[in-house]
């Protein structure tokens, strides 16, 4: 079940990135989006993390 706080953030979310996309349209690398976002969420009260790093290890 949904808590009413978590739709509200959901809420900020989803106009925050529908704000980003209309503003900068297709075809961007995705870094250029993310940047963005970020902004926009720290705009709307909402404070995020770019991606985390993981060591990972295809061989031995």
């Amino acid at each position: 079940m949904v808590t009413p706080e978590q739709e509200r953030i959901a809420k900020i979310v989803l106009d925050a990135a529908f704000e980003v996309h209309s503003r900068l349209g297709p075809g961007l690398l995705e870094s250029a989006y993310q940047t963005c976002l970020l902004y926009e969420l720290k705009e709307r009260g909402i404070y995020a993390k770019t991606k985390n790093s993981c060591r990972l290890c295809i061989k031995e």
